[in-house]
């Protein structure tokens, strides 16, 4: 079950909206990933959360991640507890990730800073010893600690620390996005609006990824906020 990458949002779609082109380049290089949603996204406007987790397992099947996990963290509710920050621990030592990607530290739905702290924190406690947690036979889990931990840019405009070219991987990750159908835009749709539901938002989407990619001189890039001092192997890493 160990993977690269584990991509981690509180909302079904977060990890599709913000990094899927990441995590489509990465995988055309040989890396794997899977996706952890924290909640069903049950206070969504529109849909189901029965709905949603139907239009995660599409998205993911065109993404080709190697799973899609969905907790049952309350979408809206949860706070900062062990009885929440345990499970995403768990996840953690199940599939052993070398890289975490979660929500943005601020955002506009007060969800993703909040999730945002509890992944960070989870990361941490997944490396402690004893903390104890168990797999799905009942066998304790071994510790397991991420080297990094990225936050992606959804909403707000946040200043990136580093972009990452996904030019190639735009139709991709946009065919993802509308695996979502319930959510976005769709002009025969019946169910009521919302901030993300109209052709506006697509494309503000676009423009955000076009943004992103103009100072590394591509067509569409995805950005990150790193919040620890990160070590290269060379200075050819980062041009």
């Amino acid at each position: 079950m160990k993977i690269d990458i584990l991509a981690i949002g509180i909302h079904p779609d977060d990890v599709e909206l913000s990094t899927a082109g990441t995590l489509l380049k990465h995988a055309a290089t040989g890396k794997t990933f899977g996706i952890l949603d924290l909640s069903q996204g049950e206070l969504g406007t529109r849909g189901t959360a029965e709905i949603r987790l139907q239009e995660a397992a599409a998205s993911a099947q065109i993404l080709g991640a190697a799973f899609r996990w969905t907790l049952d963290i309350a979408d809206g509710l949860f706070t900062h507890h062990p009885d929440n920050w345990l499970k995403i621990v768990s996840a953690i030592r199940a599939c052993q990730p070398e890289i975490v990607l979660c929500n943005a530290p601020d955002d506009r739905h007060p969800d993703h800073g909040r999730a945002a702290k509890m992944t960070v924190d989870a990361c941490f406690y997944a490396g402690l010893e004893r903390i104890a947690t168990f797999d799905v036979d009942g066998n304790v889990q071994k510790k397991w600690r991420p080297k990094a931990v990225y936050h992606y840019i959804q909403d707000k405009q946040l200043t990136p620390d580093f972009v990452v070219d996904i030019t190639p991987f735009y139709g991709r990750k946009m065919e993802a996005i509308m695996a979502f159908k319930s959510q976005f835009y769709d002009p025969n749709g019946p169910m009521p609006n919302t901030p993300i539901s109209g052709k506006d938002f697509v494309d503000f989407m676009d423009a955000k990824m076009r943004v992103f990619g103009r100072p590394i001189q591509v067509e569409f890039a995805e950005g990150f906020i790193n919040t620890r001092t990160p070590g290269v192997h060379s200075l050819f890493d980062i041009i």
